[in-house]
């Protein structure tokens, strides 16, 4: 009598930039049933968009340029036939000319990974010089949310980085069992260091984490106030859109 493998739990995991998301994809990818990929639509944005980013020539080059063919492997085999994928997104690479049909695969669990905008633009500007409400990925995550609580009739998991930092294992192990797998300790600590999952953008944007051998303690948070004055109408603007979101943290 042969038997039939379950299918396999695809997490995608959707964050606007300078959050927790690649420590995320560390703790991740320090389980041993699992396999990750790195922001797969980065390279179909820039191609898209034509935006000035970091290497965005090098993003380009490693592909895929094209959504659909980036779609369809996150739906396809699974890296090492593992039990369960993790899949890391950024939220603004979801530009209207990139499909979301591929969402509503029932093999996909969705969940969202959220920080305070004032900490995002704070972070933001130490890497790039400008920055606007549309690179901080704060609406499209709505959008994202919305569009899969619909479907599926009730809000899908929301996860607060702060929280993360604060109670790695207890936070940890409520996001695991609201996605339908169990947590281990493995996801606690991971060896520094650089990983091939790790996109080609890495040089620029992961000095912290590949330092990193574990989730680093909370630091005090950028007040309102003590942005720069150019930023301020920027957060004014993703407030209410991060507080619609925070209204669904996982309890």
């Amino acid at each position: 009598m042969t038997t039939t493998a379950a299918p396999a739990i695809r997490i995608a995991m959707w964050s606007g930039p300078r959050n927790i998301s690649t420590a995320m994809m560390r703790a991740f990818g320090n389980r041993p049933d699992t396999a990750v990929i790195d922001e797969p639509f980065y390279a179909a944005y820039l191609a898209l968009t034509g935006i000035d980013h970091p290497m965005a020539d090098a993003v380009i080059a490693a592909g895929p340029a094209d959504w659909r063919q980036a779609a369809a492997g996150l739906a396809g085999p699974v890296p090492d036939d593992r039990p369960v994928y993790y899949q890391k997104h950024m939220t603004h690479h979801m530009i209207p000319q990139i499909g979301r049909g591929w969402m509503d695969g029932p093999e996909f669990v969705h969940a969202f990974l959220i920080r305070a905008p004032e900490q995002v633009l704070a972070s933001y500007t130490a890497k790039r010089d400008t920055v606007n409400l549309r690179d901080i990925g704060i609406a499209e995550q709505v959008e994202l949310f919305e569009r899969t609580a619909d479907r599926l009739g009730h809000a899908p998991p929301v996860i607060e980085g702060a929280d993360i930092l604060a109670d790695p294992a207890g936070r940890l192990g409520a996001l695991c069992a609201a996605l339908g797998i169990g947590f281990t300790p493995a996801m606690l600590s991971w060896p520094a260091g650089r990983r091939a999952s790790d996109g080609v953008w890495a040089p620029h944007w992961y000095h912290a984490v590949e330092a990193s051998t574990g989730f680093a303690p909370p630091r005090p948070g950028v007040t309102f106030d003590a942005l720069d004055d150019s930023l301020k109408p920027i957060a004014e603007a993703a407030r209410p859109l991060y507080e619609r979101l925070a209204r669904h943290r996982l309890p």
